[in-house]
């Protein structure tokens, strides 16, 4: 059996600052949906 490495480049994609925002705001939107379902709440009581 031939042993063959699979080696994963990551890929730098430029992206412009309006589209790194956006995600940026995505993930602490849903952070703060999961702290809610989590906790009951942002402060958890």
């Amino acid at each position: 059996m031939a042993e063959t490495t699979v080696r994963r480049v990551r890929h730098t994609s430029r992206k412009s600052d309006s589209e790194r925002t956006e995600r940026k705001n995505a993930a602490l939107a849903l952070q703060r949906a999961l702290d809610r379902r989590d906790n009951g709440g942002e402060t958890g009581h």
